[in-house]
């Protein structure tokens, strides 16, 4: 063994990994972006929850509750009403977590020692969103009231709490993990396969030299585009049935949606994931860069879309670039159908964002196209 033979092939290898510019950006740019997001926007202990409260009486008692859950930590008060449905269309939309009812009649019964209750129905389609804050709950009933209950009312300062909480977990009652994490899964899947399949297929025909035929034929890069994504629709199709018969038959997941609502919005999700693909791989040089530039695409989508951690437990600017990607709509569309039973309505404001991504996307990925074969 020659150690000056070793020696020259590092160099060799270190002059190479110089050269190959986008290699190297990825091994110091995942690192980088693992730590971020690790560091300072996965929270595992979401707070500042949107809340909405249905007062159908404004009394001191109502005004003292309210202001216990904003001192918690964990609620932030977005609305209120005296109009039962506006929590339900809050917790159907997703733009309330939870919903507070104090009844008509509270004070009142509060006054006479009859232990009232109060309501706070709860979104569990994610139940990690929503354990800790209801967790907090439990000292409510003997905090919120202790400076109103004096005088006269001081006898109904017991050690028990003067009221009942009733928590109504809508949508998962029991708060089954699977109910949560098997409808996401749909999205994870689509979006490692779709994107890797197409980037991969793309370069591959590149490295062997068959995309050269392409330039000898009258065809335009549009319908480049649109003959290599095509076929992976399909392909993605049969990946969402299996996952929902596995669902349903392996993992007793409730399905309370229209189905065409749910393949719709599949479709917009895919389309938005093969436009990715294309276009990484008009940037990639080969299937190892393709590969590389995939996984820098995944890895932020699995940690900010609301997957793996709670979305609203992430910092703004996490939120942020959240709402950028294309798989924490369709986990919000997927679930709405499947456990909330969202219509093509409900859907829209998921889907929208969808469609833009996509439209947007091929429009770089046809751009580099039409490089190429031009």
């Amino acid at each position: 063994m020659s150690w000056g033979r070793l020696v020259a092939m590092m160099l060799k290898e270190f002059i190479q990994l110089r050269r190959d510019r986008l290699t190297f950006a990825m091994m110091i740019g995942v690192p980088l972006m693992q730590l971020t997001l690790f560091g300072f926007a996965i929270n595992g202990d979401p707070k500042q929850l949107p809340t909405v409260v249905i007062a159908q009486e404004n009394t001191v008692y109502t005004r003292s509750i309210v202001r216990a859950l904003e001192n918690s930590g964990y609620f932030r008060i977005v609305q209120s009403s005296d109009d039962p449905q506006v929590a339900d269309a809050a917790l159907a939309s997703g733009s309330a977590q939870f919903a507070l009812t104090v009844p008509a009649g509270f004070a009142r019964d509060l006054e006479c020692g009859l232990a009232p209750q109060l309501l706070l129905e709860a979104d569990a389609t994610d139940p990690a969103a929503t354990g800790n804050a209801i967790a907090a709950l439990q000292s409510l009933g003997s905090t919120a009231l202790q400076h109103d209950l004096t005088g006269v009312l001081a006898p109904r300062q017991p050690a028990a709490a003067p009221f009942e909480l009733v928590i109504q977990r809508r949508y998962n009652p029991e708060g089954i993990t699977q109910y949560n994490i098997v409808p996401g899964l749909m999205g994870v899947i689509l979006t490692m396969t779709m994107i890797m399949m197409t980037a991969l297929g793309v370069t591959r025909e590149v490295e062997r030299g068959t995309m050269e035929n392409l330039l000898a034929t009258p065809v335009r890069p549009i319908e480049v585009m649109v003959g290599k994504i095509a076929p992976y629709i399909v392909i993605g199709y049969v990946q969402v049935l299996v996952i929902l018969l596995a669902a349903r038959y392996a993992f007793a997941v409730p399905f309370v949606g229209a189905l065409a609502v749910l393949l719709l919005g599949t479709l917009a999700f895919i389309a938005a994931n093969l436009t990715v693909g294309i276009t990484i791989s008009s940037i990639a040089r080969n299937q190892t860069q393709a590969m590389q530039m995939t996984f820098f695409f995944f890895l932020p989508s699995l940690l900010l879309s609301g997957f793996m951690f709670p979305f609203r437990g992430m910092p703004g600017w996490a939120q942020w670039l959240g709402e950028v990607l294309p798989l924490t709509h369709f986990l919000r569309i997927v679930r709405g159908v499947m456990l909330k039973g969202s219509s093509l309505a409900d859907t829209w404001p998921h889907l929208w964002p969808l469609l833009l991504f996509t439209v947007l996307v091929l429009a770089v990925g046809l751009q580099r196209f039409r490089r190429t074969l031009d």
